[in-house]
C-alpha cells in the first residue's frame, strides 16, 4: 500500500471501531494518533531503504516480531499514564498498516512478499510493486486504483466527522 494511504487507513478502523463502541465520531487527539501510529511502520523502514542501507522498505517496522511488541508497550504506557484511548488508537493505527500491507500480495499471489511479516527470520524479497488484479471492460485494474478509492472514501469519511484533528494541527502551526 502506498504510505499516503496508510493514515487513512488507520483513520478509518478507529473510526470504525470508536462508532461500534460509543456510536460517535472519534476525537481529535485519539483520531491523529491512529493516523500517526499508521505512518510508523513506513517512518522506520523507509528512510533506510531510501539511504541504500538495506535492499528493501520493508523491515523491522513492519516486521511482528517487532510491532507486537512495540504496540504494547506504547498501549501500556499511555494506559498507565490515564490515556487508554490513545494507547488503543496507536494500536489500531500501527496493526491496520501492517494488516493492509497483506491483501496486495495475497490477491495477486505474490506469497514470497509476505517475507516482511517475520522478518528477519524470513527473507523480504524486493518489492516488486504495483499489482495487477485483473482487467474490467478491458482496463487493467490495479492495487493503485483500490488504494485511490480507500483514500477518497478515508477522507470523505474524515470530512463527515468533522475533521478531527484538523484544528490542533492549525493551532499547532500557528503557534
Amino acid at each position: 500500500m502506498q504510505p499516503i494511504v496508510h493514515p487513512v487507513v488507520g483513520y478509518v478502523c478507529y473510526a470504525a471501531y470508536v462508532r461500534l463502541d460509543r456510536g460517535e465520531a472519534p476525537a481529535s487527539a485519539p483520531a491523529m494518533v491512529a493516523a500517526l501510529g499508521a505512518t510508523v511502520p513506513d517512518l522506520i523502514d523507509k528512510p533506510p531503504w531510501l539511504l541504500g542501507a538495506v535492499d528493501v522498505g520493508r523491515t523491522v517496522g513492519h516486521s511482528l516480531l517487532f510491532a507486537i511488541p512495540a504496540v504494547v508497550a506504547v498501549w501500556l504506557l499511555a494506559r498507565r499514564r490515564g490515556h487508554d484511548r490513545l494507547g488503543v488508537a496507536f494500536a489500531i493505527g500501527y496493526c491496520s498498516h501492517v494488516a493492509t500491507d497483506v491483501p496486495w500480495h495475497v490477491l495477486a499471489g505474490d506469497y514470497r512478499e509476505l517475507g516482511f511479516l517475520l522478518w528477519p527470520i524470513t527473507p523480504m524479497p524486493p518489492y516488486t510493486g504495483t499489482k495487477v488484479l485483473g482487467t474490467l471492460a478491458g482496463v487493467e485494474v490495479t492495487t493503485l486504483w483500490l488504494e485511490a478509492i480507500v483514500l477518497v472514501a478515508g477522507v470523505a469519511l474524515w470530512w463527515r466527522d468533522g475533521r478531527p484533528g484538523l484544528e490542533s494541527i492549525r493551532r499547532a502551526v500557528q503557534g
